[in-house]
């Protein structure tokens, strides 16, 4: 897909530029995506918090979906993931600019996240209480205030509004219309914490990136939560964490990145034993390419990033302070693909 796009826009002198946050542009500069839902959110977004609008205009994310086999899989792979997600965050934190300059975080995309709606966002506590399964799951999806229903083709404005009382068909701006399965379908897609449980699990902590990070995010994730072992090596590696360290370690990252810490170790040191493990789960999963190449290459970078305890933002802070003096057009230009 990648290579479809790059013959098209470079024949269009275009580029793109991986990275978490706009590192220019001002939010009244950014145009505005077309649709009737996204007016809807863009009202609604400032009565939750200060940054939502930043979020739907300046971020950027690439997420993996993993895939599940029974409530006991999606458990467990819920609440290893959810925890290890700050890890992440740190691994592929890429937005240290805002409007030409330093903003002060290493993942201004994630600190974004901190204050944009409390209602749906964040490490959901609840995934790791005792009990936990899809149905507490839909409870606290029942219980986020939706956004909109689609009819006729078009978009109703419901914000704030209760699904519990869109099912019992009573809500007045839809008199007596019942919620259907559509509808809840597109409420799950209004929800927004670190992992979002759908039909599958959305993995959502990561800055935009080059080319190689693109590839290197889903692979993380496959080695860590497909391979049996592996699930329960990373599970090891945060079930002593408790729900103030997912919470301080969730806005620690934003600023320090891999030099963070979690009950006692370092980010950094946690991040290198997640790769690890990643890469041991890809090694048994064993798929090759037509070179019989397995899908470890896709962690080097990853492992590159561990290692050194120096994030990508960490990096385009060296160079703007360094070789580009300051010049953030540079970035552009070396870092478009």
């Amino acid at each position: 897909h990648l290579m479809e796009v790059k013959q098209v826009a470079d024949q269009l002198n275009l580029g793109f530029l991986g990275a978490g946050f706009d590192p220019l542009w001002r939010r009244e500069d950014i145009p505005v995506m077309p649709k009737a839902r996204y007016d809807i959110m863009r009202a609604y977004m400032p009565k939750k918090g200060s940054l939502g609008l930043d979020m739907m205009l300046r971020t950027c994310t690439i997420q993996a979906n993993l895939d599940f086999d029974s409530e006991a899989d999606m458990v467990a792979k819920f609440r290893t993931s959810l925890a290890l997600q700050p890890i992440a965050t740190a691994l592929f934190a890429n937005s240290p600019f805002t409007e030409g300059k330093p903003n002060g975080f290493l993942s201004a995309r994630a600190n974004v996240w901190t204050d944009t709606d409390p209602d749906r966002t964040g490490m959901l506590d609840f995934v790791f209480e005792d009990g936990f399964g899809f149905e507490r799951y839909a409870d606290y999806a029942l219980d986020t205030p939706m956004y909109f229903a689609k009819r006729d083709g078009r978009y109703v404005d419901l914000s704030g509004q209760s699904f519990r009382a869109f099912m019992d068909g009573k809500l007045d701006a839809l008199p007596g219309d019942r919620a259907t399965a559509k509808d809840w379908a597109d409420h799950l897609t209004t929800l927004f914490p670190e992992v979002r449980l759908k039909a599958y699990l959305e993995m959502r902590g990561a800055d935009g990136g080059p080319w190689s990070r693109i590839c290197a995010l889903p692979a993380l994730w496959a080695g860590v939560l497909y391979d049996a072992p592996s699930l329960a090596a990373a599970w090891d590696l945060v079930k002593d964490w408790d729900i103030a360290d997912h919470e301080r370690l969730r806005r620690d990252v934003t600023r320090l990145g891999l030099r963070a810490e979690v009950a006692g170790r370092s980010v950094r040191d946690v991040a290198v034993d997640l790769v690890d493990i990643a890469r041991h789960g890809l090694k048994n999963r064993a798929r090759f390419s037509g070179g019989m190449v397995d899908e470890r290459g896709y962690l080097s970078e990853l492992e590159d990033i561990a290692d050194s305890g120096i994030t990508p933002a960490d990096r385009l802070l060296e160079l703007y302070h360094g070789d580009w003096q300051g010049d953030l057009s540079r970035l552009y230009r070396d870092f478009a693909y």
